[in-house]
């Protein structure tokens, strides 16, 4: 049962243009005929809900990694022109009341939430207008005669419960401007269900579609929020955070979970799923049970450091809080001395955070190279910001440590489990190491190591050279 100041229905939806009559072909909109038919019922289902705003949570919006970005034009808009359908076009008023109070919610919760002004989106080069992630759902709400304000936000790179804490401040907020809300979490499941797909074909991507439709038929939030960090990552999705938020704003409260459709036509996995919101219900709170396993986990993680990783964290810890560089332990371990290249990588939320090391020694000692790699990589990967002092306790650190590297003569003479490869032209170079997540072929490691170096794909005349490592965890 749902009241006023409440989120009255919650649900998933794909967001493939190709939905669209304007932009899908006959044999498009054929293909993906039960997930059109399924969105359709769900828009019918919003409309019967009578929401006073509808809240999208887009992957493709402005994406930050430690905060959730916001619309804050009014109204909000887009067009779907760059799928060559300029005329289709829609307008919302923006519900600025209560994307403010989402604000304010979550930065109770210590979770930072960014308002994007026009001032916001010049300093972070992003777009105001909304995105296809936002306009495919709302498009069926409109046809459907759903005419009420929007938020419009985009996910974060946040741990998972944090991302369902954010899901619970969607819900105070709602509940304290005494709205009636639907939340929408706009998503596609796996992008690599089939060779040709668009993110190439992992045999992981349908493991992860079955697993999601079959938590989301049972409604096994808990399942959902505990899904192996390899199975997501080598599924190439891009619905599961957003999911994650939209779930917790049912938070304490019994639900009533359908899955409306299923497809995966061109290699992309489109998911339709609706959930009923009931009354609060004890055992249905689940987020401090989250907060309390994951430090429990990260508890664990400390507890089994090797010296290596330990000596990684602390360099960081020390130089991210006070700038300062710390000192090699005065009786070094053995697997410490000597002179060697290192690799150290820092990962948060089951993503990489940082990554730099060295081929070559370039220190007094191992555990020298290990402080100045550990630094850099939380400072000066270009790929990332420098490591906040509020992220420390969400770091987790790896430390390889390489064998001088040798020449061969072959790809032939690769194995992506055992051996890291050393792409070189001339004055550039690219390197990956040995036994990373969904790198299974020689192939497709040597060509992630041209990329890296700036090597065309084609190019044949290039040097190869092969090294292992000791990994540390």
């Amino acid at each position: 049962m749902t009241k006023a100041g409440d989120v009255v229905l919650c649900a998933l939806a794909p967001h493939p243009p190709l939905l669209i009559p304007e932009i899908g072909s006959r044999h498009d909109l054929e293909a993906v005929r039960e997930t059109v038919d399924a969105m359709k019922r769900l828009a019918a289902m919003v409309r019967e809900a009578l929401p006073e705003v509808v809240v999208v949570i887009s992957p493709h919006s402005p994406l930050f990694e430690d905060a959730v970005a916001i619309h804050t034009d009014d109204p909000l808009s887009g067009d779907f022109s760059l799928f060559m359908a300029r005329e289709v076009k829609y307008s919302f008023d923006n519900d600025l009341d209560l994307a403010r109070e989402i604000v304010r919610q979550a930065g109770a919760m210590g979770i930072a939430a960014v308002l994007l002004d026009e001032h916001e989106r010049r300093a972070y080069h992003v777009e105001g207008r909304l995105d296809h992630g936002v306009l495919v759902p709302m498009h069926f709400m409109v046809e459907a005669g759903v005419r009420v304000p929007i938020v419009a936000m985009g996910m974060a790179l946040l741990p998972r419960e944090k991302l369902y804490m954010f899901g619970k401040a969607i819900a105070q907020a709602v509940k304290g401007l005494g709205r009636k809300a639907v939340v929408i979490a706009s998503g596609d499941m796996s992008h690599r269900l089939t060779r040709g797909a668009p993110a190439g074909y992992d045999p992981r991507g349908a493991d992860f579609d079955a697993r999601i439709v079959e938590l989301l038929r049972a409604g096994d939030v808990e399942g959902i929020l505990s899904l192996d960090n390899v199975l997501v990552e080598r599924a190439g999705e891009c619905g599961y955070r957003s999911l994650i938020m939209a779930l917790g704003t049912l938070d304490g409260r019994r639900f009533e979970p359908e899955v409306l459709s299923y497809q995966g036509p061109f290699g992309v996995g489109y998911a339709v799923a609706v959930f009923r919101p009931g009354e609060e219900a004890e055992g249905r709170a689940i987020l401090e049970r989250l907060i309390a396993r994951r430090r429990e986990t990260m508890l664990k993680t400390r507890e089994g450091e090797s010296p290596l990783v330990r000596l990684a964290r602390r360099a960081v810890e020390e130089y991210t809080r006070n700038r300062r560089v710390i000192d090699p332990p005065k009786d070094l371990p053995e697997e410490m001395k000597g002179r060697a290249g290192v690799f150290c990588s820092i990962k948060k939320a089951g993503q990489l955070r940082g990554c730099i090391g060295t081929i070559h020694p370039t220190t007094r000692s191992i555990a020298e190279e290990i402080i100045r790699n550990a630094i850099a990589a939380a400072t000066e990967d270009p790929r990332f910001m420098p490591v906040e002092p509020d992220e420390l306790d969400d770091l987790v650190y790896s430390v390889d440590v390489l064998t001088p590297a040798e020449r061969i003569s072959s790809i032939g003479e690769l194995d992506p489990k055992i051996y890291g490869v050393i792409v070189k032209k001339g004055a550039r170079s690219g390197l990956l190491l040995p036994d990373l997540e969904g790198i299974d072929d020689a192939l497709e490691q040597v060509a992630i190591a041209k990329r890296k170096a700036g090597i065309a794909p084609e190019e044949e005349d290039v040097e190869l050279f092969r090294f292992q490592v000791k990994r540390y965890t």
